[in-house]
């Protein structure tokens, strides 16, 4: 009995050697595939200065496609009970289904956000009416480090829809701010630049003359009622948001502690 029993066995291994071939060379071929999209991944990532977790979420797209793709071929070659595999996408499925319509729109604005590079990492960039150095740009998010030395995490479903203004070009961050001057006992434009505003640049601009910083700009913007107001432009390597929010600060005060000087004389 036990003799027949093996015998029936290694009649039906016999019969089915062709197909385990068969299904093993489909499995060493998605593993091969896999592994040159993987590679042609880390190149591209690498190219494009893709974040480490951006690259992740895409790696992990890649492995979930390859598993469906290996696992519905193994179903049909051994001709399996289709109920598993209907089972399993069920729960797939349901488990979508009860995801919320805003996290599927942000997963796909994230891939809009990667693959159209509106900013990379380390831009100082302003979406909408935030601003801030990009930290990291995930699937569903992207992080910026903003002015108040705190991370904030912007839907990327908010990127998509929003205008996005990037300070940052040719390896360093330029970035323009407004400065109001109250009207007072200096009234020329030309008085106030040469009196307070670029002499506080100048002393400025020697204080970190060791950063090798390039000399801030200033430009008359607007005249109102109650104040004139002047655009300054300050150049910061990219990557130094905080060296940004506090020199901004710092040729801020020296401005104003000249127009206060002025005012008293």
């Amino acid at each position: 009995m036990i003799v027949e029993y093996f015998s029936i066995l290694l009649d039906q291994i016999r019969q089915e050697i062709p197909r385990i071939f068969i299904g093993l060379v489909i499995l060493v071929f998605i593993a091969l595939i896999y592994k040159t999209v993987s590679r042609i991944l880390s190149r591209t990532s690498k190219r494009l200065e893709f974040s480490p977790n951006a690259e992740n979420s895409l790696r992990l797209i890649i492995r979930v496609i390859v598993v469906v793709s290996g696992t519905t071929t193994l179903f049909t070659l051994f001709e399996l009970p289709t109920s598993w595999f209907l089972g399993g996408s069920a729960l797939i499925g349901a488990a979508i289904g009860f995801g919320s319509n805003q996290t599927i729109n942000n997963i796909a604005a994230g891939f809009y956000v990667i693959i159209s590079r509106p900013f990379k990492v380390k831009d100082y960039v302003r979406i909408s009416d935030v601003e801030g150095q990009v930290e990291e740009i995930s699937i569903n998010y992207t992080k910026l480090y903003t002015p108040t030395f705190n991370f904030l995490l912007i839907p990327n479903i908010q990127v998509m829809s929003s205008r996005v203004l990037n300070y940052t070009h040719e390896g360093c961050i330029k970035y323009a701010f407004n400065l109001d001057m109250p009207h007072g006992m200096i009234s020329s434009n030309e008085d106030i630049i040469s009196k307070c505003i670029e002499p506080a640049i100048e002393e400025f601009h020697k204080i970190h003359s060791k950063e090798r910083l390039r000399r801030p700009e200033i430009y008359f913007d607007t005249s109102a009622a109650f104040a004139r107001s002047f655009k300054i432009r300050i150049f910061i390597p990219k990557g130094k948001a905080k060296t940004l929010f506090t020199l901004k600060n710092e040729l801020s005060n020296m401005i104003m502690n000249r127009w206060d000087t002025q005012r008293k004389r």
